[in-house]
């Protein structure tokens, strides 16, 4: 199979692009990136379908390229993918409409609130409650004890005898 190159290359640049715009804090910038990514990834399927050919239809008479037909999987692929990405797209722009309309800014912001909770939340209220502490809570009163997961009867401890032991 030979791969067009220019295509290739378009591909790439297109994926490249994207990703660049993508990163972007601007929202109309980041529906083009994921644009141009959906497109990129179209034309990266579409050299993986190999090279042209006459269309995949059963009992056709004519036949423009001789006995080579075009793959069909790669084409249905490359429709259903252009259907998702039309439906992101309409998608993302609704939310960006509607947070234009909400705070008439098109750069989102980091959220200092989120933040504020996320380093609460990280933070262990006390020192039992820290991954490293292995006290297990007595389940008679509740509190953490320092035997850790050694408490109950002891036979809970021992290995189980099968009936080839006894």
């Amino acid at each position: 199979m030979e791969a067009n190159l220019f295509l290739l290359l378009a591909s790439g640049v297109l994926v490249g692009c994207g990703v660049y715009l993508l990163l972007d804090r601007a929202m109309t910038k980041m529906v083009l990136g994921l644009l141009l990514i959906g497109n990129g990834a179209n034309l990266l399927l579409l050299q993986a379908g190999g090279q042209a050919g006459s269309p995949p239809i059963d009992g056709r008479e004519s036949h423009p390229y001789g006995e080579q037909i075009a793959d069909p999987l790669a084409q249905a692929m490359i429709l259903t993918a252009i259907v998702i990405s039309m439906a992101m797209t309409a998608f993302i722009l609704t939310l960006a409409y509607r947070q234009y309309r909400y705070r008439t800014a098109d750069v989102l912001e980091d959220d200092t609130e989120d933040t504020a909770i996320a380093a609460i939340a990280a933070r262990p209220g006390k020192a039992s409650a820290a991954p490293d502490h292995d006290a297990s809570n007595d389940p008679a009163t509740g509190r953490a004890t320092k035997e850790g997961d050694q408490f109950g009867p002891e036979f809970f401890e021992e290995p189980v005898k099968g009936a080839s032991d006894d």
